[in-house]
């Protein structure tokens, strides 16, 4: 996922997380991811995002999957009966990060595109919302590309609003970086 203006989920009754039964009624289950799952979550990603990434996927399944799933982390999966592999989901509960009390991280959702709109990403979310709920957080959060409309309108659509923090960035330059000079008194910033 890009970053960009991190989301809050919503915590009022008409803001709850959905429902998961259309999924359930197509046959899916959600489940931990396996180790046996990364071709096809390196595969689907690849597809969604045109990138194929193997090593930052090994590293989150190192992470996520074959450590002993460590408290606060999540690797879900939404498959099917038939053990096809639909979707995934990352996320991690992060606390005090700039002020922040406790709470969940969604950075990586997927959905197999034959299968969107069959509600796998919002049985994902609720399923991530649930865990994170039970390891007591009570936000969760995501960031989103502020052109990317269609993850905008899937995390809005799970109750997903603007958050209290703002994500902001600094472009480096591709240029070698210009020689170290010492800080003076007089510099922004004080002595070194």
């Amino acid at each position: 996922m890009s970053a960009q203006p991190p989301a809050t989920a919503g915590t009022s009754a008409a803001r709850q997380l959905p429902d998961s039964a259309r999924a359930r009624d197509a046959g899916l289950t959600i489940g931990p991811l396996r180790r046996s799952d990364l071709d096809a979550v390196l595969q689907l990603d690849g597809r969604l995002t045109g990138q194929y990434k193997p090593a930052y996927w090994k590293a989150r399944f190192t992470e996520f999957v074959t450590t002993g799933r460590p408290r606060g982390r999540l690797g879900l999966a939404a498959r099917h009966v038939l053990g096809h592999l639909h979707g995934y989901l990352l996320g991690e509960v992060r606390a005090f990060e700039f002020g922040s009390p406790p709470c969940g991280w969604i950075f990586a959702v997927g959905v197999d595109p034959d299968q969107a709109h069959h509600g796998i990403g919002s049985a994902l979310v609720a399923e991530a919302a649930r865990r994170f709920r039970s390891a007591g957080v009570a936000t969760v959060r995501t960031m989103v590309g502020r052109t990317d409309v269609s993850m905008l309108a899937f995390f809005r659509s799970n109750g997903f609003v603007g958050g209290r923090f703002t994500q902001l960035e600094l472009d480096l330059p591709q240029a070698a970086d210009p020689p170290e000079r010492p800080l003076r008194a007089s510099d922004p910033g004080g002595r070194r």
